[in-house]
């Protein structure tokens, strides 16, 4: 029969002495941590009297936001309706509570006009965090298998700038667009800003930027306006009209690959991968239809920014052209593989980004736990916006913010500094899960056009520089850009190619 010896029952009580220790410390050490959480405060907010809460201007509202950021702090909290969240304005909070506590910011709050009316629930951007959340970002990784038809249509931009230099946000929306419903739906097209399909999910991009906007419905502090069907008709419209299209183009993709004709593209990848996917019908339709609007509309705007930056900087214009010359010169086109030769250009790219950033309020967080930020306390629930404008000209990381300045994008031996970023793209796990893709779309329409013009502003024009972080419709011209060839025209057709798009 076995026996505990002396020694043995002493081992065991020690280790029991010892678990029960660590069990009532880290029950201490919860509760003191549960204390210290109760016992700190909401960030604080700015006053108000109104009913319907702060008043946030729909133009250039982000510059108020900023305003109170810079009286109150890196974090603040506002009120739309009954409703409160709080805004980050500061780069070290937004990399703290956005990035490092992603896990407790990936849920979405409920976005009624925005998600509801208009996207009918379908919109990853929307979606709340769970089994759809997860179903929805399944997205192939594959941003480099684009780059060949990104150069092609990229450079088919360079020679529609050659044919018509004074619409360049019409010819980068055609690239967006073109791109876009390649990589969705595997459609080779001349698509144009005026293309009835570009025109819809253009409308449809407009509209939602716009509904996110806080307080710019009403239903989303009063939820049953919802079931009024006369209320936010506009809504209800653009919702149909999008829908059809994405469910028309998913529908001609299924004719299509059951022909054996359908091109390689997201649609077909869904189609193809359904079952282990199980995704249905609908969701596919939306998912190839986001990447078609989305991709179409914030590439449109971050290409034009750059161009406008370019423009409206001559100097740093210049500096780009000299880096240009010594690393490509002027007898071959640029292409990705030079990229890593590029320090100032993508130094030029990322300040553009962050002197007008592409969603400059953010989109709003929703926490599922507590988060804790110095003194401050977020509770669990609470609606959390990341805004883009404020952290960009957060003056400790960016020193004279509302300067454009590339070099502060280099360290001291000419290469891209790895110690800095900017969240142009989003935060956490819920960044944009394209940014691969446009990322290359910007770097290769800017280096091409860059490398092949010398961009001027035209100062007897009416100039907005700040048009493109609020959407742009087609009829708006926000600057007025003079495109002076940097080598003969011949000679730059000739390198271009007349088959540029011909993918």
């Amino acid at each position: 029969m076995l026996q505990l010896t002396d020694l043995q029952l002493f081992d065991h009580a020690q280790f029991f002495v010892a678990a029960t220790c660590l069990g009532v410390t880290a029950l201490i050490y919860h509760a003191y941590l549960s204390s210290r959480e109760s016992s700190l405060s909401c960030p604080p907010s700015p006053p108000t009297w109104r009913l319907l809460g702060h008043l946030i201007p729909h133009r250039n509202g982000f510059m108020t936001v900023e305003s109170w950021i810079e009286e109150r702090g890196s974090l603040i909290t506002l009120r739309a309706g009954i409703e409160k969240y709080i805004v980050i304005g500061r780069y070290k909070a937004a990399a703290e509570i956005m990035e490092k506590h992603g896990a407790s910011l990936v849920d979405r709050p409920r976005f009624i006009a925005a998600g509801e009316l208009l996207g009918d629930g379908m919109l990853i951007p929307c979606v709340p965090a769970g089994e759809r959340f997860r179903r929805l970002r399944r997205l192939p990784k594959a941003a480099q298998a684009y780059q060949p038809l990104q150069i092609s249509y990229a450079k088919n931009t360079v020679i529609n700038i050659l044919n018509d230099p004074h619409n360049f946000q019409d010819h980068a929306r055609s690239y967006a667009a073109a791109t876009s419903m390649k990589i969705a739906y595997g459609k080779t097209t001349s698509t144009s800003a005026t293309d009835p399909e570009v025109k819809c999910v253009t409308a449809f991009a407009d509209k939602f930027r716009a509904a996110l906007h806080p307080g710019a419905y009403l239903v989303d502090s009063i939820p049953w306006l919802k079931y009024l069907p006369w209320y936010a008709r506009e809504l209800r419209d653009s919702c149909r009209e999008s829908q059809k299209l994405f469910i028309d183009q998913l529908n001609r993709l299924k004719q299509e690959s059951g022909g054996g004709e359908a091109s390689p593209s997201l649609g077909k990848y869904l189609l193809e991968k359904n079952n282990f996917n199980g995704m249905p019908e609908l969701e596919m339709a939306y998912l190839a239809g986001a990447v078609f609007a989305a991709g179409s509309d914030t590439t449109t705007l971050a290409i034009c920014t750059v161009l406008m930056a370019a423009a409206c900087f001559p100097e740093e214009q210049r500096k780009v052209h000299e880096e240009l010359n010594a690393a490509i010169g002027i007898n071959r086109a640029p292409a990705f593989t030079d990229k890593e030769s590029l320090p100032r250009l993508h130094a030029f790219v990322s300040e553009a980004l962050r002197w007008r950033p592409l969603i400059p309020m953010g989109i709003p967080h929703r926490t599922t736990q507590v988060v804790v930020f110095e003194n401050y306390r977020i509770p669990a629930g609470t609606t959390v916006f990341g805004n883009h404008w404020a952290i960009s000209r957060d003056p400790d990381v960016f020193p004279d913010p509302n300067a454009f300045k590339p070099d502060r994008w280099i360290d001291t031996e000419g290469r891209m500094r790895d110690d800095l970023k900017f969240f142009a793209f989003g935060f956490g796990r819920r960044v944009c899960p394209g940014q691969h893709v446009a990322n290359s779309s910007v770097f290769i329409n800017a280096v091409l056009v860059l490398w092949a013009f010398q961009l001027t502003l035209d100062r007897t024009k009416p100039l907005d520089d700040m048009a493109f972080m609020n959407g742009i419709s087609p009829n708006e011209q926000p600057c007025t850009i003079d495109f002076q060839t940097r080598i003969p025209e011949a000679e730059l057709r000739r390198i271009m190619g007349r088959d540029a798009g011909d993918i």
